[in-house]
């Protein structure tokens, strides 16, 4: 009867539509494909934006582009009544850092800050880069007009500043260009540290490096497959937290990783017509992007991009070679695509800002017996919360149960072994936090 009783609710929690909110919805209509291309056209327009290009004109380098997208987030301000706080964030490098670093340089970034109204010191963050570059990582003259890379994320980032500006959350959000990426991710480095010494508390970080290609080098097309990539525990645990995974689990279950599941989930919700691809992995094989900065200072971040990548537009001197058009250049844009993309970020930054803070702990047990057993820390600002679980070869959360308003729970004829776990809050409105994998034993 307990077997029959199980299988009842595991097909329940399959087929129970999750709750919508018509104001996620608002938001991706509200993404504009034509701003979108207004912006990633501007920015390819100055030419190039190498780290190390020119500081003082006003229509060539990396300075022009960064005063331009300073200036496009305090319009965004202007019309929301002065809801986002615009600054520059900014280090010296020294000539040597390493060989991509040729003479001294400093790292400009560009944040604008949208407070929350009950948690302001909570952030959720998205990114796009600034710079650009050419074949030559030391070239900073030539045209590197980097429109996909990263024109794209870049722009993504202002529209999605736009389209957010009109609501307000209870958590803080942050519209980020970063600067120094293709140098040695020195713009993140920038901004980690900055928010590790202001004692921020970073929910998660959304890298959008790349979000404008359909076509990739493989001949696959396609408008609707995005990769997300994440790690699987963060850098920063302890010993005695990888002696317990080695007994408990997790593995895969670190907190980059349920970020990534989170979006991958709201993504399905919201625009099921988008197929999410989770990614185990940091990043590409051997490369890089800005949310490992952030990762390395021990918060939650992810990179979202396209899936199909052409290398022959990415870091390359613009020319034709055996018949073949080299270069970062406009007409590799698909601006629809990028717009898609756009409000992919859009909804889960919305999402995460409404949503209540995750319980801090969360102990498991249920050892040699037929249920699995929780309890957990209150959470202000949650109405109820939510078990997950799924089996330990699944890569996303396939089983819920809402709970109610409680911190303990048991879950009769679950047994502990053959299952993976987490809790998440929920808030009134229904937003959720992301899941917390258990970090204790409940005896």
């Amino acid at each position: 009867m307990k077997k029959m009783l199980l299988i009842g609710l595991m097909a329940a929690t399959l087929t129970v539509s999750a709750q919508t909110d018509q104001r996620i919805y608002d938001i991706i209509d509200a993404v504009s494909t034509d701003r979108i291309e207004k912006d990633i056209t501007t920015l390819a327009n100055f030419g190039t934006r190498h780290t190390l290009s020119d500081t003082v004109s006003n229509t060539r380098g990396i300075g022009a582009a960064r005063r331009w997208i300073k200036s496009e987030f305090e319009k965004t301000s202007t019309a929301c009544n002065n809801c986002l706080e615009v600054i520059y964030q900014k280090d010296l490098v020294k000539k040597g850092a390493n060989k991509r670093i040729v003479k001294d340089v400093e790292v400009v970034n560009v944040l604008a800050i949208q407070r929350g109204t009950k948690y302001p010191n909570r952030f959720i963050i998205m990114s796009g880069d600034i710079d650009s570059r050419v074949s030559d990582p030391n070239n900073f003259t030539d045209d590197a007009p980097g429109a996909n890379d990263n024109a794209s994320g870049m722009a993504g980032t202002l529209e999605a500043a736009r389209v957010l500006s009109k609501y307000t959350f209870d958590n803080s959000i942050i519209y980020m260009g970063l600067s120094g990426e293709e140098q040695g991710l020195f713009g993140g480095g920038g901004v980690a540290g900055y928010a590790k010494d202001q004692g921020w508390e970073v929910i998660g970080i959304f890298n959008n490096d790349m979000i404008g290609n359909i076509t990739g080098v493989d001949g696959i097309t396609s408008s609707t497959d995005f990769r997300i990539f994440s790690e699987p525990v963060p850098p920063t645990e302890t010993e005695q937290q990888r002696q317990a995974r080695r007994f408990y689990g997790g593995e895969v279950d670190g907190i980059s990783r349920q970020l990534a599941r989170y979006v991958h989930k709201n993504t399905k919700t919201y625009m099921p017509e988008m197929n999410p691809m989770l990614i185990y992995r940091l990043d590409r094989f051997g490369r890089g992007g800005h949310h490992r900065p952030f990762n390395d200072a021990g918060f939650p971040g992810i990179r979202i991009m396209e899936a199909h990548e052409n290398y022959t537009q990415q870091h390359q001197d613009i020319r034709v070679e055996d018949g073949i058009a080299y270069g970062d250049v406009l007409e590799h844009v698909n601006f629809g695509y990028a717009t898609k993309l756009t409000a992919v970020n859009a909804i889960n930054l919305a999402s995460l800002a409404w949503a209540p803070p995750a319980p801090k702990e969360v102990k498991i047990g249920g050892i040699v017996e037929p249920s699995a057993k929780f309890q957990w820390s209150k959470v202000d600002g949650a109405k109820s919360y939510k078990i997950y679980w799924r089996d330990t070869t699944s890569p996303t959360w396939d089983y819920s149960r809402n709970v109610g308003d409680v911190t303990e729970f048991v879950l009769d004829g679950i047994v502990i072994d053959n299952y993976f776990f987490g809790v998440s809050s929920v808030g009134e409105d229904g937003f959720e936090s992301p899941v917390v994998f258990p970090n204790g034993i409940f005896r």
